[in-house]
């Protein structure tokens, strides 16, 4: 039998969902943040700097560098790291503040 985290604290997550990223499926897992689940399907990067346009993802995965922001069901700025995952989010691909259509 193979070892995995999940075995050794005997965890048993329960089936998996779909959420979505830039509309395409993506699986996850009861407890899993949007962060990991993203990071399972190979997304390492879901938001861009307000200049320059620089890829960005999960990096201290404690909630404050705010590397990990992304848009969620339309709404910009969640922590991607902190935010769990629900069965039919949709997370887009977050420019810049998340504000840049708002007219100013």
């Amino acid at each position: 039998m193979t070892t995995t985290p999940a075995r050794l604290v005997r965890a048993d997550p329960g089936p998996p969902y779909e959420i979505t990223f830039d509309g395409r499926p993506v699986p996850a897992l009861p407890g899993q943040t949007i962060a990991a689940a993203l990071w399972a399907a190979g997304i390492v990067a879901w938001r861009t700097t307000r200049q320059g346009g620089a890829p960005r993802g999960a990096f201290c995965w404690i909630g404050t560098c705010h590397d990990c922001l992304a848009t969620v069901n339309g709404r910009p700025n969640r922590r991607a790291c902190l935010t769990p995952a629900r069965p039919g989010d949709a997370i887009t691909t977050q420019n810049g503040t998340g504000h840049d259509d708002l007219a100013v």
